[in-house]
């Protein structure tokens, strides 16, 4: 009995696992899927790889992203919705197509008129305590202009029947 109680504990705790946990570098690109499943979102690198990208957006807040290499073996493994990642991002310099592929689709997209940018949302969680959104900015011909984070009001108790 208690080979079968261990063996239970050891599968309950590798479920518990987040994604960017059950793989590891120099795996190769069809052992991820096997572990996680058909990505939802693939980018081009610059080094000829690619990037996986797994999100929960629109309503989680979580994207690992897997980096593989031009012979697709993974070469970086992360959650990418945090705001060290976010900070990465360089105003004036990136794009719309750096974002992309630096984060993934977003979970929602605004247009704000009188400021003459369009915007791209994205879920997070700060310190794995607080429920986020980070938005990003760009002018008419997709370059970042502006960043900005703010708490999801999703969460906010006073906001949430208008959800």
């Amino acid at each position: 009995m208690r080979p079968l109680l261990a063996c239970a504990i050891v599968l309950a705790l590798t479920a518990c696992a987040q994604p960017e946990q059950r793989v590891q570098t120099g795996m190769d690109q069809q052992a991820i899927i096997a572990k996680l499943g058909p990505p939802k979102e693939t980018y081009d690198l610059p080094n000829g790889g690619k990037r996986l990208m797994w999100p929960t957006q629109p309503m989680g807040s979580t994207t690992t992203a897997v980096d593989l290499d031009a012979k697709g073996n993974a070469i970086s493994v992360r959650q990418v919705l945090q705001e060290n990642e976010f900070y990465r991002a360089e105003v004036n310099k990136w794009t719309r197509n750096d974002v992309m592929v630096a984060f993934g689709r977003p979970f929602e997209t605004a247009y704000f008129k009188r400021m003459d940018r369009e915007v791209w949302s994205y879920r997070y969680m700060e310190n794995n305590i607080n429920h986020m959104i980070f938005n990003f900015y760009f002018d008419p011909q997709g370059v970042l202009r502006q960043t900005q984070k703010q708490p999801d009001p999703k969460f906010d108790p006073s906001q949430r029947n208008k959800f």
